[in-house]
Order: C-alpha cells, then sequence, then structure tokens
C-alpha cells in the first residue's frame, strides 16, 4: 500500500529527509500550499491560503493518508483545519491557538506548573499608557503574543528601549496578528482563554535564566510522551541569539526526568492530541529551578537532519506514525554518529552582501566534513536589515548540520569550517 503524505510547504531540503525513511511502510510525500506564500511571505493572506490549500486537497483524486507540517506559525495552526476537512483525526484547533499565544500558554502553565512559570502580564502596544502600565521591574523581555524565532523580541532595560520597542512593534505586529485573527474566528475559544489579548497584543516577562533545551514529544490518544531532549545554545549582546542545538543532550538523568514529568502535564492540561510537540525550557542550575519558555505543536524542523544523524531517521517518522494511527517508536541511538548539531552562522552589524560560498565551495567543504550540510540563507544583493523572519539583535548567513563522535571533535570541525566558508558583507 501506498500512503499519500501531504507536508505544508515542503522544500527539496526536507524531502529528501523524508525519502531516508526506512520503515517497511511505501510512502508519497506530496507538497501543500505553495513555499513562498508560507516560509516568510511579506504578508499571509490567510483566506486564500485556506482556500488554496483546500483547492488542491480536494482536487487530489487518491486517498489522503496524513497532513504534517514542521513550519512555525501559520502552518501549525493550519493543520487542524486542513485535517478537520479532510476527515482525519489531529489536534483540535483550539488547543494549538493556546499553544500559538504565549500569555494563553503562560495562563495554563501558571495552573498546573506554577512554579516553572515566569512572571508575565498582557501589554497592549497601542495603548496610549501602556508604557506606564507595564509592572514589571527591568530589564524584561518584550515580545508579540504571537511571533517565532524572537522576531520583535526586545530586552527592555530602561524606558528609552520600551518606547523603541514599541514603536517598532506597532509597524509590524500586523504581520503574525491578523492571521491569528483569522484562525480564531473559526474557533470556540474555552471560558477560561481571556480572548480580548489577542493577536495584536505583547507579553512582557520576566528574564529566564539557565541551560536551554527543547524536549521533543508527541500525543496520541491524549497520552503525552517526550522521545528525546536537545540541549540549545545562544550567544549575542543580550544572549538571545541561537548558536546551535545538540543532540543527544548532556543535562543530568535526574533532570530530565524532571522535564518529561512537567511536560506532560502542560500538554494535558492545554489538550492537544494526536500531535507532535516540542518545548522550550529552561534549567537554572544554580537554583535547580525549571522554566518553561514556549510551547509548540509541531516538531522541530531545525532537529531534522541531526535526528538523522543521531537517531538513523528524522523525527518526522514520529509523525507519520501518529498520522497513520500507529504508536510511534521511535530509537534515538541507530545512527551515523553519537553526537550532532545544526550550527547557526550569524553577523551581529547590517550590511549588504557582496558575496556567499559557491556551490562548488560548499560541494568540497561538504566532502571534506563528512556528514556535513550546509545551507546559505542569504543571497548576493541581500541588505541583511531588510531580511524576512531574523531575531531582533543579529542576522542568520548560514545553517551547518554537521555529525561527530563527541562534541569536541563537533566543535573543532564547526570552527575549521567556519573559516573556510567565504562570505563578504560590506
Amino acid at each position: 500500500m501506498n500512503y499519500n503524505i501531504f507536508v505544508i510547504g515542503l522544500d527539496d531540503f526536507h524531502h529528501s529527509l523524508l525519502k531516508n525513511i526506512n520503515d517497511g511502510r511505501s510512502y508519497a510525500f506530496h507538497n501543500l500550499l505553495p513555499y513562498d506564500m508560507i516560509i516568510n511571505p511579506p504578508k499571509y493572506d490567510m483566506d486564500k491560503i485556506i482556500s488554496m490549500g483546500k483547492k488542491e486537497l480536494n482536487d487530489f483524486k487518491e486517498d489522503i493518508h496524513g497532513i504534517i507540517g514542521h513550519w512555525d506559525f501559520p502552518t501549525t495552526s493550519l493543520i487542524p483545519v486542513f485535517r478537520k476537512y479532510c476527515g482525519l483525526d489531529g489536534p483540535s484547533l483550539e488547543s494549538v491557538l493556546i499553544t500559538e499565544n504565549k500569555y494563553w500558554t503562560r495562563i495554563r502553565s501558571k495552573k498546573c506548573i506554577p512554579g516553572c512559570t515566569p512572571v508575565f502580564e498582557a501589554v497592549n502596544p497601542f495603548d496610549t499608557n501602556c508604557t506606564k502600565n507595564i509592572s514589571l521591574p527591568s530589564p524584561f523581555w518584550l515580545k508579540p503574543v504571537v511571533s517565532f524565532s524572537s522576531q520583535m523580541a526586545f530586552y527592555i532595560k530602561n524606558n528609552e528601549q520600551l518606547e523603541e520597542a514599541i514603536a517598532q512593534i506597532q509597524r509590524g505586529i500586523g504581520r503574525f496578528g491578523e492571521p491569528f485573527e483569522k484562525f480564531l474566528e473559526l474557533a470556540d475559544m474555552p471560558a477560561d482563554i481571556p480572548v480580548e489579548v489577542n493577536g495584536y497584543y505583547c507579553i512582557a516577562e520576566e528574564p529566564i535564566v539557565g541551560r536551554q533545551c527543547t524536549a521533543e514529544g508527541y500525543v496520541k490518544d491524549f497520552k503525552p510522551n517526550v522521545y528525546a531532549i536537545v540541549d540549545s545554545y545562544r550567544e549575542g549582546k543580550f544572549h538571545s541569539s541561537f548558536s546551535r542545538y545538540q543532540l543527544p543532550s548532556n543535562l543530568p538523568q535526574e533532570i530530565k526526568k524532571r522535564i518529561r514529568t512537567k511536560c506532560i502535564s502542560i500538554i494535558n492540561e492545554i489538550g492537544l492530541n494526536n500531535t507532535t510537540f516540542n518545548i522550550e525550557i529552561f534549567w537554572d542550575e544554580e537554583k535547580d529551578k525549571l522554566c518553561f519558555l514556549e510551547i509548540n505543536s509541531r516538531l522541530s524542523k531545525s532537529h531534522s537532519p541531526i535526528f538523522e544523524d543521531v537517531a538513523g531517521v528524522t523525527q518526522h517518522k514520529v509523525a507519520i506514525d501518529i498520522e497513520l494511527g500507529y504508536e510511534p517508536e521511535f530509537s534515538t541511538r541507530n545512527g551515523k554518529y553519537n553526537v550532532a548539531a545544526k550550527f547557526m552562522l550569524r553577523r551581529y552589524e547590517d550590511g549588504i552582501v557582496k558575496r556567499i560560498p559557491t556551490d562548488k565551495e560548499i560541494s568540497e567543504l561538504e566532502n571534506k566534513f563528512p556528514g556535513t550540510r550546509i545551507l546559505i540563507e542569504v543571497q548576493e544583493g541581500d541588505v541583511l536589515s531588510e531580511l524576512l523572519g531574523q531575531d531582533s539583535y543579529s542576522y542568520e548567513l548560514a545553517v551547518i548540520f554537521m555529525g561527530g563522535s563527541n562534541t569536541e571533535e563537533l566543535l573543532n570541525n564547526y570552527e575549521r569550517l567556519k573559516k573556510e566558508l567565504k562570505f563578504r558583507i560590506e
């Protein structure tokens, strides 16, 4: 039997990972919606996106066995809409929207894991008195309740920075706020969810410190399970830009056990079902305290290649198993490498890209460092400050996936490779 699996915004890189799944079943992977329509467009036209997606599904003349995705909002919210349209099981739109809205997530996490929730409050950036009404002492983070990749997230230390951040957020928050409101029109939110704190709101919260990680898991038939933990490393002025993700995690086993327990509690509280998820968490080693940052109702596409390196298969297999009604069986020790990482090569100053590594140079480097995959994220002529999808304090030039026998080898190889990646930025 050939299983037809639709993947929202499927690109060649992730298609190659999916084609490597070898579990005895036969799959045909189909793209759903144009990549450029849902990945960092200047504007999300949700009416057009939803109608086009339904038409593509309607026009497919064979059985549809699953619809999955690995991109951030709005892909995460499109999945329950399209699954329901096709009569497929999956998470409710309401539960997914709770995870999309950072303020709503905080309300639920404070209820079930109160000791793991930072101090927070809602902020209406269009309220003329909003800068005076924030009660949190500085420093604090200010960010839209709906966003991803730290976009429009600002570290606030004084009133001048707050005024500047509010002005930037007012200009840009509609990019995610408007499509979120479209999904909200399709949902019937629970009574405890303050729908007035909508997609045009922000959240202010105290800074979270410690070692960061991401729990990758799934929930099937309302039974959550965490199958892996990935370490996250940050760099930059406010330690706010990701530098690498690494699998497996180096956290103590006891901490991993506590993380799994807390993750199960919050997933049950939100009510997610029949979906993958990932949860970003900090462990303050000095205070021995866990603090939850964010919940996503999807697998992490950033982790997919490093799962293939260490586990032998991308964790998309978990999502596919759930779509087909199977209990996922996922070992994290069947790959070629003991450790693997995704490195994010960043620049912290604006500039114009004058040169990027050539295809020949990239191929030579991938051959020189076996197990390496290099993706260039900019093009010649790009003005870095005009790129979409960047965090507030850096610009991503490239991502590099590498595997190794241990962390020391991995980091040494990356430093050597980085010196040979020839960018010129003026």
